[in-house]
This record gives structure tokens, C-alpha cells and sequence, in this order.
């Protein structure tokens, strides 16, 4: 089989691609990235790298045509970016999106869209179904930007699917692990390996009370290729995540116990790290059975063994 992953240079792309080379399969990737993430698939038989972008409409028609199966990963993704440059948060993740299903229906290609636990927003019933309302802030506030443009692309989906396309929704819910962007101002866990390695002390935002489900890398791509071969996947969306609540305090303290961080754990507000036009979220927590009863897969890393391989990984290759 041929698959294409847009953003397959990526963090989770890049683990999504191993797993179709080690199917088997032959695996075409587009991404605006630099190939560190794949540089070990480089020279492949059956790995191609397309450094272009999903706004390059023909070159997605042709990528489209050849393959089989399509992911669509490529975002702008990353509190820096929400709140710094929502237009390209918003440009390349709507029109990108729609660029890709645009092809994907000339061809009658399934298509594979990663969504992200965002678009729940702010909504206060916990777990979050994936049948549950939405509920965000204002416009004028960018942190919603993000989870907008995936919303979008979920509904543009669904469009599609109406008349006739094949689709599959993936709702991510803070995935991590080896390969993690060591840059990613926006994702906590890196946030805090990047104070670790500096030696300084950990900051928790208005004292980490909020409580995130922390996902490893391997789990969650078990469940996207699933997503991507299981015919009964198809016009169904899935929180890709584990149910296992942890407030973002435990998870620096469990951080610092594994590296015997000396440098301590310190509050800071909100608006010095984020400015004043984000808005944070209290509690994110999937409901699993739907992922577990259709797709068959269950979360089952624990945090701590997670966050060890995670450390690993990064104090190996935090010079490279």
C-alpha cells in the first residue's frame, strides 16, 4: 500500500511513518519541515520526502493520485504560534485541510484528518465524548484560533464525507515522546525537559492545577494506523488518548524526580508567560471507549515509564 502523511516530518508524522515502513507499506511525505525527525528513513526504498507545502495545490493532486490512503497531519500547531500568528494558524490549517480533501474526492482516496482535543474548548463536562459540545472564547481572544481551524477542517471533513468520501477524524490528547520538538514553546512537557536541561528552576502557571491526560507517542500511533485500515472506522471521530487525569504540578514532580532536578519548582502567573490574549484551559479528559470498542486499542504506557523513555531519549540527543 501507498500512504501519503502531510506533516510526516513531524513529531507524531514522523512516528506514523515507521510504523507504515515497518508494515511494509510505501510511505510519501510532505512536509515544510526539515527532515531530522526522518533523517533515519533518508535513502529508504520505500520512503520519499516532498519538502513543499499543502497550500502547493497541484503538487497535493499529484501526491493524492498516487497513494492509497491519505493523513493529513500538517498544521500550524503551538501556543507561540496562536497567539503570535493566528493568520497562518488559520490559513494553512483551513485551506491546507481543504486543498487535501479537494484532491482526496477527485480520487475517492480515504483521508485521515488529525484533529486535536482543542476543539472541546473550555467545555466544563468531563470526559469529553466525541459527540460533545463545544465551547470556546471570544474571537478576540487568538488562543482560539487553533482549535477553530480544526473544527473547520472537521466540518469540511464531514462535508465530504456526505458525498462520498471516505473519512476518519483523530482527536489527539497530548501526546509525547522521543522526538518531541526540543523548540515547542506551547507544549508542557518539552517546556519543562528545556528548564531541566538548562538546570533551572520548573515553572508551573498559576500553580498547575490543571489537569492534562498525557498520551506516549507509541500508544497513539497503534491507534492512527488503526484509524487509517479499520473499515469501521470510517465517518467516526476518536479521542486518541489516554483517561489517566494528571494536574500539570504532579507532572513536574514526577519530571524532577526522574532527573533529580535540584533547581525546584516555582509559580508564575499566566500573562508573563503567555501575554494577555490566551486563555488556559481547566481540565481536558477523553472519553476512550469509542476507541477502544471500535478501533480495538487501549492506551497502556504508564506516565512515569513514558516520561523515562521521553528523558532518555532527549538527554541522548540534546546536543545533536
Amino acid at each position: 500500500m501507498k500512504v501519503l502523511i502531510t506533516g510526516g516530518a513531524g513529531f507524531i508524522g514522523s512516528h506514523l511513518s515507521d510504523a507504515f515502513i515497518g508494515r511494509g507499506d510505501e510511505v510519501f511525505v510532505l512536509d515544510m519541515a526539515e527532515t531530522g525527525k526522518v533523517r533515519h528513513l533518508l535513502g529508504h526504498p520505500r520512503f520519499h520526502f516532498i519538502h513543499d507545502s499543502v497550500l502547493n495545490a497541484p503538487i497535493v493532486e499529484a501526491l493524492v493520485d498516487k497513494t492509497d490512503l491519505v493523513y493529513h497531519l500538517a498544521a500550524v500547531v503551538g501556543v507561540e504560534h496562536y497567539v503570535a500568528d493566528p493568520y497562518s494558524v488559520l490559513n494553512v490549517n483551513i485551506n491546507g485541510t481543504q486543498n487535501i480533501l479537494r484532491a482526496a474526492y477527485g480520487s475517492g482516496k480515504k483521508v485521515v484528518f488529525s484533529s486535536t482535543s482543542e476543539v472541546y474548548g473550555r467545555n466544563p463536562k468531563v470526559p469529553f465524548d466525541e459527540d460533545d459540545e463545544r465551547v470556546l472564547g471570544s474571537t478576540k481572544i487568538d488562543r482560539w484560533c487553533y482549535s477553530t481551524s480544526k473544527a473547520a477542517g472537521e466540518h469540511f471533513c464531514f462535508a465530504y464525507h456526505r458525498m462520498g468520501l471516505p473519512i476518519v477524524v483523530t482527536r489527539y490528547f497530548n501526546v509525547y515522546g522521543p522526538r518531541l520538538d526540543q523548540t515547542d514553546k506551547g507544549r508542557v512537557i518539552t517546556i519543562f525537559i528545556g528548564q531541566i536541561l538548562r538546570k533551572q528552576p520548573i515553572t508551573l502557571v498559576n500553580g498547575g492545577a490543571q489537569t492534562r491526560c498525557f498520551t506516549y507517542i507509541d500508544d497513539a500511533i497503534r491507534a492512527t494506523v488503526e484509524a487509517g485500515l479499520n473499515p469501521k472506522a470510517v465517518g467516526e471521530i476518536f479521542n486518541i488518548g489516554t483517561a489517566d487525569e494528571t494536574s500539570i504540578r504532579r507532572l513536574a514532580e514526577i519530571m524532577a524526580k526522574l532527573t533529580n532536578h535540584q533547581a525546584g519548582i516555582v509559580d508564575v502567573p499566566q500573562e508573563k508567560v503567555y501575554g494577555k490574549y490566551y486563555e488556559d484551559v481547566g481540565r481536558r479528559v477523553p472519553q476512550v471507549h469509542h476507541t477502544e470498542e471500535i478501533l480495538g486499542v487501549k492506551m497502556t504506557t504508564p506516565l512515569e515509564e513514558g516520561l523515562k523513555l521521553t528523558l532518555d531519549w532527549f538527554f541522548a540527543n540534546a546536543s545533536a
